[in-house]
């Protein structure tokens, strides 16, 4: 790629929360939401930002809009996360930009400079014909994810009942993880306990 490439956000927030029993995305963090945490995470670092809701997108318009994001809809979440991952991959394509910086949720935000980070090593992969740099902090792979065209495209090409991980392991060799000391990339928060523990720390 002889230019640089262009970026856009996606947020993954059409999850049901049955385990936590309200909307993780609304749950409050640093003066603001998991939600709005994660917006203003990538929007120093994107063109735009996308937030992919499911049957709780009028809840979570407000948040979006306030901050100038957009929001899609995955009018079956049912069918899991992977099938709002390829809404908001083919939105990204849909609007020609050519890499897209994936963050889930149902956590806190990553610190900014971890995503600064990831967007400079994802710039140099790219160079030699990867497809896309993925956080790992303690030995586990984490968000927020930064894919290019090809492995977009391969996870639009993905059968539905697919999930992330068949992508993954497919195209292995085209991927570069990279050592983040920034706890949050892989702490996600599926219980009240667990938030509690959270915000307690």
């Amino acid at each position: 790629m002889t230019r640089s490439p262009s970026f856009a956000g996606v947020i993954l927030a059409a999850g049901e929360s049955s385990r936590m029993g309200q909307d993780k995305a609304l749950l409050r963090w640093d003066g603001g939401t998991f939600l709005s945490g994660a917006i203003e995470m990538l929007k120093a670092h994107v063109e735009f930002v996308i937030v992919v809701a499911g049957r709780n997108a009028n809840a979570l318009a407000p948040t979006v809009n306030s901050l100038a994001a957009n929001l899609v809809q995955n009018h079956h979440p049912e069918h899991g996360q992977f099938s709002s991952l390829q809404v908001g991959l083919q939105e990204v394509l849909n609007r020609g930009r050519d890499a897209a910086i994936v963050a889930l949720v149902d956590r806190p935000p990553a610190n900014t400079k971890t995503v600064a980070h990831l967007k400079l090593a994802f710039l140099r992969v790219v160079e030699e014909d990867m497809w896309a740099v993925i956080p790992e902090h303690e030995g586990k792979h984490g968000h927020p994810i930064i894919a290019g065209r090809e492995l977009m495209e391969a996870c639009l090409r993905a059968p539905l009942h697919s999930n992330a991980r068949d992508v993954e392991h497919a195209h292995q060799s085209k991927l570069v993880y990279v050592h983040v000391a920034d706890a949050n990339v892989i702490r996600n928060v599926d219980t009240p306990e667990q938030y509690q523990d959270l915000t307690r720390g």
